[in-house]
């Protein structure tokens, strides 16, 4: 809770992005936004009204940053396994990683310094 609030409590969305991106990258998206939308307050009409950048991180951080990984996102894997299914040389887990954070990673950062 510490590291997406400041010491006045108010949300830092900046870090609500990328911690929600973090576990995006290991998770499915949808119970990762549940997890944040929840440590947000869990109130929809709050979320939506006053808090809205919060929740704008928050969706961003989740859907986004699944393409860190072929685990973070389903569709990533299955065209993993479609490729190689037709002898198609695909980059192993780590791999992937390190070519998807070399580009997705800046534009992360970007997205960070334009929206929050």
């Amino acid at each position: 809770m510490q590291a997406v609030s400041g010491p006045d409590g108010q949300p830092l969305n900046a870090m609500y992005f990328w911690m929600t991106g973090l576990l995006s990258s290991l998770l499915d998206n949808a119970p990762t936004y549940l997890v944040f939308f929840n440590l947000a307050g869990g109130e929809a009409s709050t979320l939506m009204g006053p808090l809205a950048e919060t929740l704008l991180a928050i969706s961003m951080g989740a859907v986004f940053m699944g393409a860190n990984s072929y685990i973070g996102n389903a569709p990533n894997f299955m065209v993993k396994a479609i490729a190689e299914q037709r002898g198609v040389k695909m980059p192993g887990f780590f791999g992937y990683m390190l070519c998807s954070g070399a580009i997705l990673l800046p534009l992360f950062a970007l997205l960070t310094w334009l929206f929050f």
